[in-house]
């Protein structure tokens, strides 16, 4: 009886996920602009038929950026929540936020560069 309980509450959790995600791609204008650019590297890598592991390493950049973007945003909500006024060490936890995605969004322009120049170069040639 146990592990039904426990199967049923993680059910439960990842329909508190899947809400989640939904809701930051209606609403979050950085978000949608991570999902558009993952379409358009996912319909690349078919297009040039890439590796297994630029595959692997591609899906892994989308996955970092998108999730810390979920992050950053979750974490300005709470500081907003918090301390609505403006207040200097609430500022600094929110640039440091954003900051993490800046991170990782200049190391999946790496990743798909490093990916895709090859790629677009023997179109060149």
């Amino acid at each position: 009886m146990q592990i039904i309980q426990f199967i049923k509450g993680r059910l439960k959790g990842a329909g508190y996920a899947a809400k989640g995600a939904i809701l930051l791609l209606k609403t979050e204008p950085s978000i949608q602009v991570q999902f558009v650019v993952s379409i358009v590297v996912t319909f690349l890598g078919l297009y040039f038929n890439i590796s297994r592991y630029e595959w692997l390493f591609q899906i892994f950049a989308i996955g970092l950026v998108m999730s810390l973007e979920g992050v950053n945003t979750a974490v300005e909500g709470i500081a907003d929540f918090i301390h609505p006024d403006f207040h200097h060490k609430i500022g600094v936890i929110k640039d440091v936020a954003a900051g993490a995605v800046c991170i990782a969004a200049l190391t999946a322009t790496i990743i798909g560069l490093w990916i895709y120049i090859p790629y677009f170069l023997t179109l060149v040639a």
